[in-house]
């Protein structure tokens, strides 16, 4: 029988068996099939044992990826270098999702069809003013962004007490955001409905919205490791992943309030 190498003594990441991709994705699977279930059948049986699922997966599965590389150091600089390669992919992954959002977007703006008065916005539909609500929104992500900033120079100089005030900063401003954009959207007089401005702008937001409340968890989970020690000078790349997430999200929304709130209105 081979033995396999311990993976701090390879320039790569040897993953062991794990059974969390395999019940993550069947879980997340669920969760728009539960949705479907509940907002045509009034049934939220599916939707919530596929969340609470979900929940639970990856609470486990961060345990075992916290384990292997604060307590067996399996996270090499080698295993570090390949870890942020594959959050920098991931992030160009995401950058394109919201350009299908913005290409919509566009696409119907520049050149409003007869179906919608051939004038943007359309014909009955009342935009938000962009320097109420929308401002606000935008001036707290940005603040997000100089906060979890703060926090990465803090952990670099080994300020963890200050690190994690910034990000617990952090996590609220993103908990504050996220209460303005609901009741932004309780007060919008057009729904998902109203033609394909109502449809772009709920999508785009929504699902932007959807990244906060992840980058917030993200931020969360962070600062809980930094309370446990799980961080030092030199490694905190479970943090740069959470702060290289959070600095997408504030452009992606700098890039809808200009386009879809501003200059769309």
């Amino acid at each position: 029988m081979v033995k396999k190498p311990l993976s701090g003594t390879t320039p790569y990441h040897l993953v062991e068996m794990s059974p969390w991709p395999l019940l993550a994705s069947l879980s997340i699977f669920n969760m728009p099939v539960g949705f479907i279930m509940y907002t045509r059948f009034h049934s939220p049986y599916l939707l919530i044992a596929s969340t609470l699922l979900t929940a639970m997966v990856a609470v486990l599965w961060w345990r075992d990826v916290v384990r292997e590389s604060t307590f067996q150091g399996w996270h090499t600089s080698y295993v570090v270098k390949g870890l942020k390669m594959g959050m920098a992919l991931f992030i160009v992954s995401e950058v394109f999702f919201f350009v299908a959002f913005f290409w919509a977007y566009f696409h119907s703006s520049l050149a409003p069809s007869i179906e919608v008065g051939a004038v943007w916005p359309p014909v009955g539909v009342n935009p938000l003013n962009p320097f109420q609500v929308p401002l606000l929104n935008t001036s707290v992500l940005l603040l997000s962004g100089v906060s979890v900033t703060w926090a990465h120079h803090a952990i670099e100089e080994g300020k963890y007490r200050s690190a994690m005030q910034a990000l617990l900063l952090t996590f609220l401003l993103g908990a504050y955001f996220l209460s303005l954009q609901l009741g932004e959207y309780k007060e919008t007089s057009f729904t998902i409905a109203d033609s394909v401005y109502g449809s772009v702008f709920f999508m785009a937001t929504g699902f932007h919205g959807l990244h906060v409340l992840v980058g917030s968890i993200f931020l969360f989970v962070c600062l809980l490791r930094l309370y446990w020690y799980h961080f030092s000078k030199d490694h905190h790349v479970g943090f740069l992943a959470a702060a290289w997430y959070w600095h997408f999200v504030d452009v992606v929304w700098l890039f809808l309030y200009i386009s879809i709130y501003w200059w769309g209105s």
